[in-house]
């Protein structure tokens, strides 16, 4: 999982169509925040490419826009409320906008559009629409449909979304970066008990193979050097290949290290329970695989994992570790922990901590166990004091924030490949990211966007790696 990342959609043609004003060049203005993880970023650059053909241009300021289509996340409570209190705030400028004699249309997607459907609509008044993330590809027919009365879609539509987005133009992947995101599986068969995945993004379903490749294809031939396969159990893909056979992630990934200009392949999210032999071997041999595997456990009590549904024991997820190391020992870890489910007592918090104290992690994303609606522990009568949630959270916080800085103080005095991202904040300065992950800003003379270039590590800096080049001799001329 990710934070609440803001996306702006930009390039677009004039057509006509749904509701808004037209700038003066024939555009109008969009502005999209998306909240979540990293599909929900993805989400959002597809919707832009959706989008682009009706006439849009960017805007970073909302009040601006002609629409705002809130890319939502339903996780946590605390995620779902951020929405109803943005909504406030996107009220205000609409009526702002209105009184001045201009238009915007407001949408709600994602998640919490789909969970909580039409009560969007009850709740915050303003709303034009709510898609669920399944049917952002009919954005345009649904904001026309939306001009005459609020519209809800949350339907699981028999017909891939996937097929019906547009590819976005080359230009538009250059202006996102050398790295990408690729969904290549949806939804979620494991019913964890906390968990809303499996009622809002739906059954688990894998995109054929060659879609995917085509897809990565495009990203390649017009730049992208890494990219990301997305799913919420990415590991159970099994994607009709085109020898008509279900493929494997591990077949798919090999696959798609033969793209040329292709460097780094990543993926997420994993469960434990799809960890096979040829995943894990996969690690050891595939040199475009890059050494760094988010694996969420969420316990390191068998007694809670029994309890959220999780489908493996302690034991079970540290043998996996072991063996993941064993074919990859620089492999950088990082993981996901719920703390105060219902029933935890301080053993079990304590069994978290041991685990975590065991394995090691370069990263991971906790917090405090959230009632879910129609999830079955959200019904579970042994709730955890809110305080006690929240000091458990802030002990394991604390641990996983000295692993974190213990990790980054062990790559000083390293030389790590990093790939160039874009210029930093200095002159001279190029900014860019290590194989497990790390942003690092380095002396960049000669570097440029989407190189792979050697930098010796030098020192942290508050949010990054500083070093310098280690394949060209330091410029001595100020000495």
């Amino acid at each position: 999982m990710l934070g609440m990342a803001a996306r702006v959609i930009r390039e677009a043609r004039p057509r006509r169509g749904f509701g808004g004003t037209m700038a003066q060049d024939g555009s109008r203005k969009v502005y999209v925040k998306s909240y979540g993880c990293q599909m929900n970023v993805y989400d959002a650059q597809r919707m832009a490419d959706v989008l682009a053909p009706e006439g849009f241009s960017e805007t970073t300021e909302m009040a601006d826009a002609d629409l705002v289509v809130l890319n939502t996340c339903h996780i946590r409570e605390k995620a779902a409320e951020k929405v109803y209190s943005e909504l406030g705030r996107v009220r205000e400028m609409r009526r702002d906008r209105e009184a001045a004699g201009g238009a915007m249309q407001v949408v709600v997607a994602g998640c919490v559009a789909q969970a909580e459907g039409g009560e969007i609509l009850r709740r915050a008044k303003g709303v034009d629409l709510v898609v669920g993330p399944q049917s952002y590809h009919r954005l345009p027919a649904l904001l026309d449909a939306a001009r005459v009365r609020p519209v809800v879609d949350t339907d699981f539509p028999a017909d891939s979304k996937f097929d019906a987005l547009p590819q976005p133009r080359p230009e538009r992947t250059r202006q996102r970066g050398v790295s990408a995101f690729v969904t290549v599986q949806e939804g979620c068969d494991k019913f964890c008990t906390f968990c809303v995945v499996p009622y809002t993004r739906g059954a688990e379903v894998s995109r054929p193979v060659t879609a995917i490749l085509a897809e990565v294809e495009r990203l390649v031939a017009a730049g992208v050097r890494e990219v990301s396969l997305l799913g919420q159990n990415v590991n159970a893909y099994h994607g009709e290949g085109p020898d008509g056979a279900a493929w494997t992630l591990p077949r798919l990934m090999r696959r798609l290290a033969e793209t040329p200009g292709l460097a780094r392949i990543r993926y997420t999210t994993s469960h434990p329970g799809d960890m096979d032999d040829d995943l894990i071997a996969l690690h050891g041999d595939l040199p475009a695989a890059m050494p760094y595997l988010h694996l969420p456990v969420q316990s390191g009590s068998d007694a809670i994992l029994a309890a959220m549904n999780r489908r493996h024991g302690r034991d079970e997820y540290l043998r996996i570790i072991e063996r993941v190391r064993a074919v990859r020992p620089d492999i950088a870890l990082s993981s996901d922990f719920i703390v105060g489910f219902p029933g935890e007592t301080d053993a079990d918090f304590r069994d978290t901590m041991a685990l975590i104290a065991e394995v090691g992690f370069a990263a991971a994303y906790s917090f405090k166990y959230s009632p879910r609606p129609g999830t079955p522990a959200a019904d579970n009568v042994a709730q955890i004091p809110e305080d006690v949630k929240t000091a458990r959270l802030h002990e394991l916080q604390a641990l996983l924030d000295r692993q974190l800085r213990a990790f980054n103080a062990a790559t000083v005095g390293r030389t790590v490949d990093v790939l160039v991202e874009k210029p930093g904040k200095h002159p001279g300065q190029m900014v860019g990211k290590s194989p497990y992950l790390q942003a690092v800003a380095f002396e960049g003379r000669g570097a440029q966007a989407g190189d792979i270039v050697p930098v010796r590590i030098g020192g942290l800096g508050n949010f990054s790696l500083l070093g310098e080049r280690a394949d060209i001799e330091p410029d001595r001329e100020s000495a």
